[in-house]
């Protein structure tokens, strides 16, 4: 099937042509460096009033602040925040969004992990929540301008992180309906990792510490990657650093493996991936991961995996641990309980 022509008939797009500039932030070092390049064409544009960053939060699945040696190292969310600030953009236009039920509930529920073939994480845990928050500007636009609104979706992807996104266009029309056009750019689609991490020696905010070994190390021997921590597209060595240092988090997604009977990766078992972390592994610093949301996470896997899986997967046990999170001390949603707790 064809792609549909984007906003520009050009390899690049004419950002005056857009009604809203929407860079999406993880708070990791690519969409820094993606905000501020984007920012400079923004801005010799003329267009930098039209830009509102966004943020799709994955709460206690995301990397968070620590306290180390006096010193607080931001979350994720807040660099994304610092990021947006530091380009100029008034706080007002930063948009965080979140899901009710966490990634690791939606999976739990779901009855099976994400796959190359069906990354399904990344719609529901960030592009159709980020659509959704664009909706009550688009109706006020649709009506003020009489045709569809015309939306730029700004990400920080980079070749040098897959060979899928390698093959991303940095320049394709991604929806077309009656009330919007989205475009996706990708502005420093061509940045080599030596490059960012050189431009982050100067950067007006700091990178994450789960980049580096230790918080404050600046060394880069950390993670190679600061999204969903435990992500089933990481290599390796990020998993088993990870593992090492978000130990609570791990055993949750061995309870949601051996539960469904699904494998975290074709390859590799989370439960195996717990085991060969304890192998001579240096992770600089290992989080307790006792706050109410990590607590909130637990609570909401477990009244999932009490249901019966969406998706069919051949080797799922049968057996399903009562539920025991409905009844604590953390508030549910009510349109959680009824999905997935009723």
């Amino acid at each position: 099937m064809p792609a549909l022509p984007t906003v520009c008939p050009s390899p690049t797009p004419d950002l005056a042509a857009y009604d809203l500039l929407a860079p999406q932030l993880s708070g990791g070092k690519d969409s820094s460096v993606m905000l501020w390049s984007f920012m400079q064409d923004a801005a010799a544009a003329g267009v930098t009033d039209r830009v509102i960053t966004y943020h799709a939060t994955l709460g206690p699945l995301e990397w968070p602040a620590v306290h180390v040696d006096g010193t607080r190292y931001p979350s994720m969310s807040e660099l994304a925040a610092a990021q947006s600030a530091a380009c100029g953009i008034p706080p007002e236009r930063h948009v965080e969004v979140a899901r009710p039920a966490f990634l690791l509930t939606e999976i739990a529920a779901y009855g099976r992990f994400p796959r190359m073939g069906s990354p399904y994480c990344r719609k529901y845990a960030k592009e159709s929540i980020i659509s959704s928050a664009w909706t009550p500007l688009v109706r006020r636009l649709r009506r003020e301008l009489g045709r569809p609104v015309r939306i730029l979706k700004v990400m920080g992807l980079r070749a040098d992180e897959s060979r899928d996104r390698a093959n991303h266009p940095a320049y394709r029309n991604v929806l077309t309906n009656s009330a919007r056009v989205v475009d996706e750019r990708l502005p420093v689609k061509d940045w080599p990792t030596a490059a960012v991490r050189a431009w982050h020696q100067h950067a007006p905010v700091p990178h994450h510490w789960t980049y580096d070994s230790y918080p404050g190390a600046d060394d880069w021997r950390g993670t190679s990657r600061c999204s969903c921590s435990l992500c089933v597209f990481a290599s390796k060595r990020d998993l088993l650093l990870v593992i090492a240092r978000r130990p609570r988090l791990a055993a949750l997604y061995a309870e949601v493996e051996s539960t469904s009977g699904d494998s975290f990766r074709p390859d590799w078992r989370i439960t195996d991936l717990i085991t060969a972390s304890r192998q001579p592994t240096t992770p600089g610093i290992v989080l307790p991961d006792d706050g109410p949301d990590m607590d909130l996470l637990e609570q909401q896997v477990r009244c999932a995996l009490q249901k019966p899986p969406r998706k069919a997967v051949d080797l799922a046990a049968r057996h399903r641990s009562a539920c025991d999170g409905c009844t604590g001390t953390v508030p549910f949603p009510t349109a959680f309980k009824e999905r997935y707790c009723s």
